[in-house]
């Protein structure tokens, strides 16, 4: 797989050569400051592709250009929004970019409700506590219908744990859930959040299913034309939240969209992650099943606890098998080579570092920390190298 990085642009704490340190050769990055709708100007791109190339590295995946509201919603002007997002790949493909990862999760990116979870180590990693979402959901937020989406257990539970948070602690975990998140130019409050909510009253999951399938309909054409890879985002956390629609949550929602959009362009990022979130997703079978349009992989694990509730561990020492996911991952890139495939290496980065030694204290977007990423890769690019040995006959 080759090896790359997220980087959010000047203004990442994480710097270019940190990424060369680590050893990544390709850069995963977006031009956040454009990505409002409009079209991504040829000269944007461009200079962006020449400062991550003067620093010796490529820019080898998109991730992402926005998918807006209106499109996920086919509503106002979606239709100048999808032929922006048009005009983009054609744009991106021309300065030599062939991966573009997107996700079609509404409202939220991926949520937490703590960014600073403490590990038995001492370093952090970002957490998703099932009792303090619904607590807010239900108590703070006050989403109509709320405690329908819990069992009677859990909306006890959470109502015992709202009683027990100090006001300051409710907008701590409100910040954290609904007005925050890295490379975006905007915040909610709970407000603006309610009204988004309430956009999506009248859209369920098999609407908002086939509004994915037709943008994908009208930009996997163009995708084909230029020679680029889409890959879909599967939802964080792989499960409904705040009583929105999920559509890329299993292993059935990507069955699913490639049934309905079978061209080799529409493909699948491949997030152990996020789909890991969900203890009934198998990420080696689906490494297995969906190989051959697999066109980005995001490689990191989490821990799930009996209420549902899980964090992100070590990338070796969670829940999942990343080394039956990667060797699944890379055998299909044989297939590839031997094909002729242009495509036959897979890029991969590790995702979500834990907070670490000096990184503690210092400006960092959460998840993306410098020696929490480097430790992953670390290991990450021991396991390839010992599947490379076992398959080379080197180690019986």
């Amino acid at each position: 797989m080759l090896q790359t990085w997220r980087w959010f642009g000047p203004d990442d704490p994480v710097t270019l050569e940190n990424a060369r340190q680590a050893g990544a050769t390709g850069i995963v990055t977006a031009l956040h400051h454009m990505n409002t709708g409009g079209v991504w100007t040829e000269d944007e791109i461009e200079k962006r592709r020449r400062m991550i190339e003067a620093a010796g590295l490529e820019w080898t995946v998109v991730e992402s250009i926005g998918v807006g509201e209106e499109i996920k919603t086919r509503s106002g002007n979606f239709r100048e929004k999808i032929d922006n997002y048009k005009q983009s790949i054609r744009n991106v493909a021309k300065s030599g970019i062939k991966v573009i990862c997107y996700n079609f999760m509404v409202i939220t990116d991926w949520s937490r409700t703590n960014l600073m979870y403490r590990l038995p180590n001492g370093g952090y990693a970002l957490r998703y506590d099932s009792i303090d979402f619904a607590a807010y959901d239900i108590f703070a937020l006050q989403r109509k219908g709320a405690a329908d989406s819990y069992t009677p257990e859990r909306v006890k539970l959470a109502e015992a744990r709202f009683k027990a948070m100090s006001p300051d602690e409710v907008a701590a975990l409100e910040k954290v859930l609904i007005d925050w998140l890295p490379a975006r130019d905007f915040a909610y409050d709970r407000t603006s959040f309610k009204k988004m909510l309430e956009i999506y009253q009248e859209i369920d999951t098999e609407d908002l299913r086939a509004n994915l399938v037709a943008f994908l309909k009208e930009i996997t054409p163009v995708a084909e034309e230029v020679g680029v890879r889409l890959c879909i985002h599967p939802d964080d956390p792989s499960f409904p939240i705040f009583g929105l629609p999920r559509v890329m949550s299993t292993a059935e929602d990507v069955r699913a969209m490639f049934s309905a959009v079978p061209e080799e362009a529409c493909g699948l990022t491949l997030c152990t992650g996020s789909f890991g979130s969900n203890p009934k997703n198998d990420l080696v079978a689906m490494a297995k099943e969906f190989a051959p349009r697999i066109h980005f992989v995001h490689l990191r694990n989490t821990k799930h606890e009996a209420d549902g509730s899980f964090y992100e561990a070590d990338h070796l020492d969670g829940d999942t098998d990343l080394i039956g996911v990667a060797a699944a991952i890379m055998k299909e890139e044989d297939r590839r080579t031997a094909g002729g495939r242009s495509d036959a290496q897979i890029p991969m980065r590790p995702d979500h570092g834990h907070l670490l030694g000096d990184d503690v204290g210092k400006k960092m977007n959460p998840g993306y920390s410098f020696i929490g990423r480097l430790k992953g890769l670390a290991e990450l690019r021991g396991v390839m190298r010992t599947v490379e040995a076992f398959r080379s006959g080197k180690i019986a």
